[in-house]
């Protein structure tokens, strides 16, 4: 048996996870561009940001427990957008453009909408 072959039982469980913590992060970019909370932000950030980011953001991560693969494949959409209108123009690299977070967010949220909710969803009871 391979070291791994346990943890496969708990996929459900970790996807659940992944899905609950990166709603939670993309309703905190919502808060902070919306509500400046947590505060230390600057207002120059606030108007950068595109208007309709700032409702996805803060609103499209409590619909994700609820119908997660559509909602996943917007938001996927919408951090596809943020990183090349906002973050690419400024440098190629994700690095020097502050990027790493919609790609990562972007593929996560992709991520979703083909491997569907995991444990602890809403979508869940739906279906059954």
């Amino acid at each position: 048996m391979k070291p791994f072959d346990d943890l496969a039982r708990y996929q459900p469980q970790v996807q659940g996870a992944l899905r609950i913590v990166t709603a939670s992060q993309f309703i905190e970019h919502g808060t902070k561009k919306l509500f400046n909370f947590p505060g230390h932000q600057t207002r120059r950030h606030l108007e950068r940001a595109a208007p309709g980011s700032r409702h996805l953001e803060f609103a499209g991560g409590i619909p994700l427990a609820l119908l997660t693969r559509p909602v996943a494949s917007l938001l996927c959409g919408e951090m596809a957008i943020a990183y090349f209108m906002a973050h690419m123009p400024h440098d190629f690299f994700p690095v020097n453009n502050g990027g790493d977070a919609a790609i990562s967010l972007c593929f996560i949220f992709l991520y979703l909408v083909f491997a569907g909710p995991g444990a602890l969803a809403l979508d869940n009871r739906r279906s059954a």
